[in-house]
């Protein structure tokens, strides 16, 4: 089995020394047909499964509907609070590397609370 696949081999590697042209032709004809193929295949027939990213919880909004003062008051002070926190924690040196995401999140949404007022 083994010698029939090594001499078949280098008959397909003869062939092709002998007729480079033939193989270049054929290598694009096959090549142009699947490119062609699987651009069918992605317009007409689309892949049901889509790919999504989720924002990490870090990232996420709290849900709270930014249309009332009141509620973009609180928002804000539970951002102040929370930031306390952590500079409590920063006084303590027991900050993690989540924290400083944290804070930088915090942050910015309350520069962006800030700024919708």
């Amino acid at each position: 089995m083994n010698a029939f696949i090594k001499q078949t081999g280098k008959k397909w590697l003869d062939r092709v020394a002998k007729n480079p042209k033939r193989f270049f032709t054929y290598s694009m004809i096959l090549l142009s047909v699947s490119f062609i193929g699987s651009l069918i295949q992605g317009i007409f027939f689309p892949s049901q499964k889509t790919f999504t990213i989720k924002p990490p919880v870090l990232y996420s909004d709290s849900g709270i509907s930014r249309n009332s003062a009141s509620v973009q008051d609180t928002e804000m002070e539970m951002i102040v609070d929370e930031l306390k926190l952590l500079k409590e924690k920063r006084d303590r040196n027991a900050l993690q590397k989540e924290d400083s995401l944290r804070i930088e999140f915090l942050f910015n949404r309350f520069q962006q609370l800030k700024k919708s007022r």
